[in-house]
């Protein structure tokens, strides 16, 4: 053992221990700031696997927007302290392989690899982060849990989630009913019209064709009746609000208001094939919407309507933003007519969503195809 030479210094009696001790915190420090940056480095890289996965492999933008938002999570707390430990040519471990990488020839495989390394990396940043960086710890955490579901989805993504997805990408025009006479004959001929895209919206106090109130028996039925007529269209059916209505009828999915049951948990009980939408009034509601994982988004009201009453018009401008940051089709929605998509087009809209453009009409398929051509769409 080597000692420290103290005959040209006048440090006091233990000086030297404290030194040294200072110097083991030192490396120690410099240390764990290196393990907190690879294991930033491999978690963020795993993620953009999984990122690109979703967007070329699945063509899944909502799973894009939220593998998206993990990454960038993590990206804001990769502090340039962190960076600066780097130190890669003294890393033993720099370059190592491992057999097991050349056996994923399927690209299940390649994400199912690419997430638990993910996992493992965030489960390194909890450990050694708390005493460090207590932030970083409590996200690498949160964003642990949220892969768990988002592995899943993507390991699941394909068949009937898939054909969902593609024909939601495919539809222009949205149809939101609403309690009229005749809903049936109404549906069936907006279908006729072109429309792909039905959401049953039958709210509490709505009243059936004989002016007393719906009862959820009334509900089942015509939900169901609905149901049918867009299956023999291959057409997108979706309950707005009512899961447990979704599920009774086989849904494609559902729509949720703001208010409605968080879509986590709409998630959880609807399962990762179907389809969840939700109403947004801005920019902010839109990007929650995104990691929240929806499918959709409506952006709205852009006109005052009897549908929402006493809800602010949000115009054209909430539309232009929404449209130009969105990874997941938005629908304008809110006292459209067509008089008015050129207007929500050149705002950089290409889908709408309506309700008495197509329910009140005397024609109902001449106004879905109105709308149709007004969108230069056929569906």
């Amino acid at each position: 053992m080597v000692t420290p030479d103290t005959s040209a210094t006048t440090d006091t009696p233990g000086s030297s221990g404290t030194a040294a001790t200072a110097a083991s915190a030192a490396r120690e420090l410099a240390a764990v700031r290196r393990l907190l940056d690879a294991n930033l480095d491999r978690a963020r890289e795993g993620l953009r696997v999984l990122e690109d996965w979703a967007r070329f492999g699945l063509e899944r933008a909502d799973l894009v927007a939220r593998t998206k938002d993990l990454r960038q999570r993590l990206g804001g707390l990769h502090r340039e302290a962190y960076k600066r430990a780097r130190h890669t040519a003294t890393d033993p471990a720099a370059g190592m392989a491992h057999p097991a990488q050349h056996q994923r020839l399927r690209p299940e495989q390649v994400v199912a690899a690419n997430a638990a390394r993910v996992q493992e990396a965030l489960r390194v940043l909890e450990e050694f982060g708390r005493p460090l960086d207590p932030q970083l710890a409590a996200e690498a955490a949160a964003i642990r849990y949220s892969l768990y579901d988002l592995e899943l989805e993507l390991l699941q993504a394909g068949g009937a989630a898939s054909e969902r997805r593609r024909r939601l990408q495919a539809a222009h025009l949205y149809l939101v009913t609403s309690p009229v006479p005749e809903l049936e004959r109404v549906v069936a001929a907006a279908l006729a019209g072109g429309v792909r895209l039905v959401q049953y919206r039958a709210k509490e106090g709505s009243s059936g064709a004989d002016g007393a109130p719906l009862t959820d028996d009334e509900r089942l039925r015509q939900a169901h009746s609905l149901r049918q007529l867009c299956a023999r269209h291959q057409a997108l059916f979706l309950v707005n609000d009512r899961i447990d209505l979704a599920l009774a009828v086989d849904a494609d999915g559902v729509h949720l208001g703001q208010g409605d049951l968080p879509p986590a948990v709409a998630r959880r009980l609807l399962g990762p094939d179907r389809l969840i939408g939700r109403s947004t009034h801005a920019l902010e509601q839109l990007r929650q919407a995104q990691a929240d994982g929806c499918d959709y988004a409506g952006v709205g009201p852009v006109q005052a309507t009897p549908t929402k009453p006493g809800r602010e018009p949000v115009g054209l401008a909430y539309v232009r933003q929404a449209t130009a940051e969105s990874a997941i089709p938005c629908f304008a929605i809110g006292g459209i007519s067509v008089g008015s998509v050129p207007a929500v087009r050149q705002a950089g809209a290409s889908r709408v969503a309506v309700v008495r453009a197509i329910t009140e009409a005397p024609d109902p398929a001449a106004a879905s195809r109105q709308l149709l051509a007004a969108l230069g769409q056929e569906h």
